[in-house]
Formats: structure tokens, sequence, C-alpha cells
């Protein structure tokens, strides 16, 4: 995925989870923040930060928060996507590789099913499946965790999986961890226990939990390998 046009600026604060005021070219402006979730651990002031530009004359801001460079000691910043729009899009592009299911699928997105609506549904000759995108943007020592703030909807979202398999669906759950320098994935009971909880039985029950880390750069993000995920407490 590419975003573009995109300027680089200086994060300053966020005085409500929807935007964020940054220095750019020594003016402060106001951008959107495309990520209504805390992540503290990213938006310090005096930040780098990247924004992607829009040309609708009709917007109140014509800036997005698309990226971050989290700040590590001793070594180079990570570039962090934290658009929470864009993992839907790069799992796109990845299925239709063809690495899970034969590259002629049908992909179908926003696809409901009793009471939770999959970002996706794809069949093939005698396969049908469900599979749910989670973005991931919560780093802690080469660690990717999820989620980064309670998420009952997510919960709900592993049930409906379980459930689905019923009726002979395959399950899916894809993390896709907007990062590089990644060397596993855990779920992070440390925030919201009962989320790790339900991930670990929906496992147990046959759901497929994969996680893939991406090649970002400022204004793209494309998935690129496939990170082991490991649910143990």
């Amino acid at each position: 995925m590419h975003y573009p046009h995109v300027v680089r600026a200086t994060f300053l604060s966020r005085p409500n989870r929807f935007i964020a005021h940054v220095l750019l070219e020594g003016e402060e402006v106001i951008a959107h923040v495309k990520n209504t979730g805390r992540c503290k651990e990213l938006l310090l002031p005096g930040c780098t930060v990247y924004l992607s530009v829009s040309d609708n004359i009709t917007r109140k801001t014509k800036y997005d928060l698309i990226a971050v460079e989290k700040h590590r000691e001793g070594k180079e910043p990570l570039l962090i996507n934290m658009d929470s729009q864009i993992p839907n899009d790069v799992a796109a592009e990845w299925l239709r590789t063809g690495l899970l299911f034969p590259s002629g699928v049908t992909l179908r997105r926003e696809v409901r099913w009793g009471d939770s609506r999959f970002d996706f549904y794809m069949e093939c000759e005698d396969r049908k499946a469900f599979l749910e995108v989670k973005g991931v943007t919560l780093e802690q020592d080469g660690v990717a965790r999820f989620p980064d703030a309670p998420t009952e909807r997510g919960i709900k979202h592993l049930r409906e999986l379980i459930a689905c398999m019923a009726e002979g669906y395959e399950a899916y759950v894809l993390f896709v961890i907007q990062m590089k320098e990644i060397q596993r994935f855990c779920p992070n009971d440390q925030t919201h226990k009962a989320f790790g909880q339900a991930l670990r039985q929906a496992a147990k029950a046959g759901v497929n939990i994969l996680a893939l880390d991406c090649c970002v750069t400022p204004d793209s993000i494309v998935a690129d390998r496939s990170i082991p995920v490991s649910l143990e407490s």
C-alpha cells in the first residue's frame, strides 16, 4: 500500500484521540490521527511523525498522521505505521498472493456472519473461510503485542470465529504487525487478560492464529514475512 503524498513533521501534543498538534516546516498545524488507540509509547513530544496530505478541500485538516519513529535507547529509531485503517488493505494484498489460499480465491470484504461482520470471506473449490484482521503497533523489546487497550469487540470476534467452524468454515485471525524487527507475537495479557484467554481458547478450538510483519517506509507498507506466535501465558 502506498500513500501518494507524505511529509515529515514533529509531534507536539495530542489533545484528544482524534487530533494531534504537529510542527510542519516551522508552523504548528493540526493533523487527524488515524488511530484512536492510546499509542502513549509512540506519540511522545518531539518525536518524528509522517503525515499523509489530502487534496480534499472540504476537510477540516488536510493532514493524516500515519507513521511515527519510535525512539529506542542505543538503537536507530523504529519506523511504525500507525494507520488503523490500513491493515485490511495490507491483508487484502497479501491474500491475493496465494500464500494462504490459491491465487484464484473468491475474496469478499466486510461479510456478516451471526452477530459479527468479519473482515474477509474466502471461498475456493470446497474450502470456505472467514478471516479477521487486527493491526498491531505495540512493540516491547522485539515482541509485538495486541491489544494496546481492552477490546471486548476483539473477544466477540474470536467467539464468533469459533462458532462458524461448526458450520464447516475455516477460521483465521491475522495480526498485521505494522513494523519490522519483530521476533514474535504475543497477546498482551497485562493490558487485557481476557483477550489473551479468548485467543488461546480460539487456537485450541482450531482457529488459525497468524502474524505477519511489514516493510514500512514513510509512504508505504507491505506485508513481508510470517512471525512466530507465542500463546504462553
